[in-house]
């Protein structure tokens, strides 16, 4: 169907300051949807509190704020400005909640603003882990053995009765803020408190740890006739228990059997569809290294990192795309900004690799933990394009600047091969020299395998 002509005047949310797990590539989708609501003439209100962006430049929007990003800002701008409607999934995870919270208090409704793009239910069946779960369950896609839990003894009792370790994962946070892998019921403590705290709604999943699975992801992308196209695949250098944010991602996926990778990519149509999700959409999944079993972990009903790599690993313009969706547009109307002459609803094709590698801000914080876990520590990242995933990684360690031209730590040539394989169980920000190293010195593929199952 063409542009909806009931949508005049529309709200974008920014991400605010750029933290940890939300940084440029939200500026990015957001002028981009800017652009588009441009193009088809619709007025814009953008509300960012960081100036130091591309979309608070005045050619951008027609109304910019430059204020703190609350519900009482957010309220008192819809009050004055009286837009129609809010873009939901283009601001990353605050603009996200700032809507959710304010469709919960009804004042959406109110106002007789509507959300574009992904509806509340839709964002609700993603985030609220309680309801991800159940839907995930209706629909008979695999889930890890968890409990949701808004207390501590909750979280105890299933630890207890599963075994340690176990993941927590906080709802409605970015970058894995809060969670972690608990090894003991001193460390659930710790964690399952501070992420029950730093969840707006109070809410954690604690799951049987399955960390040593490979992490696939998926970015899909649905629009309201139904239609679905799985824009790229990506594979995870790092098994689960590392936050994607933090490991080494190549796309498309190059250790997939064609079996694996077909029946993980409807896995993820099937979620996209149950989910009702309008737009883009990153759907992540855990694979057992040595079987077909696999499990949903999440999924993000929005413009996410992992879009900016699958846009400019593709050349396929999601944050365009999702916003043209988000007005009324279907994949078969949108024209692809990148090629001019095919449609949105065609699959890119991949015949060259994209690895995208972290970069860590150690060199600063010299006393802060190297450990990697389930919350992202990196503040930045590289991509790298070449024929083969080999190629691809040594560009990607050169464009980091960390000082490295190849695989080799000098250091590391000292350390006996004990000291070596010890480190081989420690994952850290080193952990990729550290395997160079040990498969340097001839030991065994299983002692190195990154998955950590044998």
């Amino acid at each position: 169907m063409p542009l909806d002509t009931t949508i005049k005047k529309v709200l974008v949310i920014g991400s605010g300051p750029i933290v940890i797990g939300q940084a440029a590539e939200f500026d990015y989708a957001g002028t981009q949807a800017c652009r588009v609501l441009r193009e088809d003439a619709i007025e814009i209100v953008l509300v960012n509190s960081n100036p130091a962006t591309i979309m608070t430049d005045n050619n951008i929007a027609d109304r910019i704020y430059i204020e703190p990003l609350t519900l009482t800002t957010i309220k008192r701008i819809i009050e004055k400005e009286r837009p129609d409607s809010i873009l939901s999934g283009l601001g990353g995870q605050t603009g996200l909640t700032l809507c959710m919270q304010l469709a919960r208090e009804g004042f959406l409704e109110k106002m007789n603003v509507r959300l574009l793009g992904s509806s509340p239910e839709t964002i609700d069946k993603a985030e609220d882990r309680q309801l991800f779960k159940e839907t995930m369950q209706s629909i008979g896609q695999p889930c890890v053995p968890s409990v949701i839990a808004t207390d501590i003894e909750t979280a105890l009792e299933f630890a207890n009765k599963m075994d340690y370790p176990v993941i927590v994962r906080p709802a409605f946070t970015l970058g894995g803020s809060g969670g972690g892998i608990a090894e003991n019921e001193s460390r659930l403590l710790e964690i399952a408190s501070n992420g029950i705290a730093l969840s707006p709604i109070g809410q954690i999943l604690v799951e049987k740890s399955i960390a040593g699975w490979k992490e696939i992801e998926f970015e899909v992308m649905r629009d309201r006739a139904g239609n679905v196209i799985i824009v790229c695949s990506m594979e995870n250098f790092d098994p689960v228990g590392v936050h994607t944010g933090d490991s080494i991602v190549i796309a498309p996926c190059v250790t997939l059997a064609d079996k694996e990778y077909q029946m993980l990519r409807t896995a993820s149509i099937d979620i996209i569809k149950a989910l009702g999700v309008e737009g883009g959409c990153n759907c992540q999944l855990a694979l057992h290294p040595h079987s077909f079993e696999y499990a949903v972990i999440e999924v993000n009903p929005r413009v996410s990192r992992s879009s900016a790599l699958a846009s400019k690993a593709t050349g396929y313009p999601i944050a365009k795309v999702a916003t043209k969706i988000a007005i009324g547009y279907n994949l078969d109307e949108i024209i692809n900004s990148v090629t001019g002459n095919t449609f949105a609803a065609f699959e890119p094709t991949l015949d060259y690799v994209a690895v995208k590698f972290p970069k860590w801000p150690f060199d600063k914080f010299v006393y802060a933990k190297r450990d990697l876990g389930t919350q992202m520590k990196a503040t930045g990242e590289v991509m790298s394009i070449a024929d083969t995933f080999e190629e691809a990684l040594l560009k990607a360690v050169r464009g980091a600047e960390i000082g490295r031209d190849g695989l080799d730590l000098p250091r590391l040539a000292a350390k006996s091969d004990e000291e070596i394989y010890q480190l081989l169980h420690t994952v850290t920000d080193e952990r990729l020299f550290v395997l160079y190293e040990a498969i340097k010195r001839g030991m065994a593929m299983k002692a190195v395998s990154p998955c950590g199952l044998h």
